[in-house]
């Protein structure tokens, strides 16, 4: 009898090699899909899981890479599993490359934030692109030098509520101004009540506590702050401007996206990222709101700061 012969690959055969690498691929493809879409999932621990969920944009930039890698393998099963972490970021963050559905009309009401650095060694320069914007308020963060800051404001913002590091400029009056304790011991937010034409509206400016790899308990204890703070406030029309040194993407921020809305989200094009200013990969500056119409946001890069500045228009 004649014994029939199966051809099979050699283990030196690069068709079996090339098989090999493919499959490497689809590995890596879904756990990057699981990564995306069970973020949520990854423990806390010394703030693990908060760095995963505000980097969760980022991994978007896995799949081109992960295309060109099967592309060079020539694998179709490697591109065919690329297929899936493409369409969970697409799910997730694609919404946020779509034109805008904001508000209709002329906007009414114009408003900017700006982490200026401390030891910024020209700040006037920092702050003169949001006056050339036509904000007409300006929430300011780490303010070492508010005598330069001053000079170059005061002309179009005459009136000024500052406590510590932060600061509000606007060209409308003041009514009142108080300074807000998010739990680090000093006040470095505060809360104005600001007399626009069309009625009062209450703006915070916030520098929330600063987190760093493995190291972020006080950021966390101070945004929960923030959120009692102002979910105790009765305020109908609310602004929030400031660094609040995490994205919208972590989870801890939960409480205040409960409260209030994101202009950037519901008015701007991208992710907006802010930080660090060269090259941002993240976005730890917010505008949030509540009681308005939201009709353009965006991002601008000032001189001298490590952070971009944030806009964002409202109709009231």
């Amino acid at each position: 009898m004649t014994e029939q012969m199966v051809d099979e690959p050699a283990a030196g055969d690069p068709v079996a090699r090339r098989g090999r690498r493919g499959l490497v691929l689809v590995v890596v493809a879904v756990l990057l899909a699981l990564v995306l879409a069970g973020h949520r999932a990854v423990p806390n621990v010394h703030g693990l899981g908060s760095l995963v969920d505000s980097a969760t944009p980022l991994l978007g930039l896995g799949v081109p890479l992960l295309g060109l890698a099967a592309a060079l393998r020539r694998s179709r099963r490697a591109l065919l599993a690329v297929l899936l972490p493409a369409l969970v970021w697409a799910a997730l963050y694609g919404g946020a490359w779509l034109p805008p559905a904001a508000g209709a009309g002329p906007a009414s009401l114009r408003v900017a934030s700006q982490n200026l650095r401390s030891g910024n060694p020209d700040p006037a320069a920092t702050v003169g692109p949001l006056a050339a914007a036509d904000a007409d308020l300006i929430g300011l963060q780490e303010v070492d030098d508010d005598d330069q800051v001053d000079a170059a404001l005061r002309q179009r913002y005459p009136h000024r509520a500052a406590v510590s590091t932060v600061a509000l400029w606007s060209r409308w009056p003041i009514r009142d101004s108080v300074g807000v304790d998010t739990g680090l011991g000093w006040d470095r937010a505060l809360r104005a009540v600001v007399a626009a034409p069309q009625g009062d509206l209450v703006v915070y400016v916030v520098h929330l506590g600063s987190a760093r790899a493995g190291h972020t308990v006080t950021r966390d204890e101070t945004l929960a702050a923030l959120a009692a703070i102002v979910r105790a406030d009765n305020a109908a029309r609310l602004v929030v401007l400031g660094d609040l040194n995490t994205a919208t993407t972590d989870r801890v921020f939960a409480p205040l996206t409960r409260l209030l809305r994101n202009a950037q989200a519901d008015a701007g094009q991208g992710f907006g990222f802010t930080w660090p200013a060269e090259l941002p990969v993240t976005r730890p500056d917010h505008v949030l709101y509540r009681g308005l119409t939201p009709t353009t946001a965006g991002v601008l890069h000032t001189p001298d700061s490590d952070h971009r500045a944030v806009t964002a228009s409202f109709r009231w």
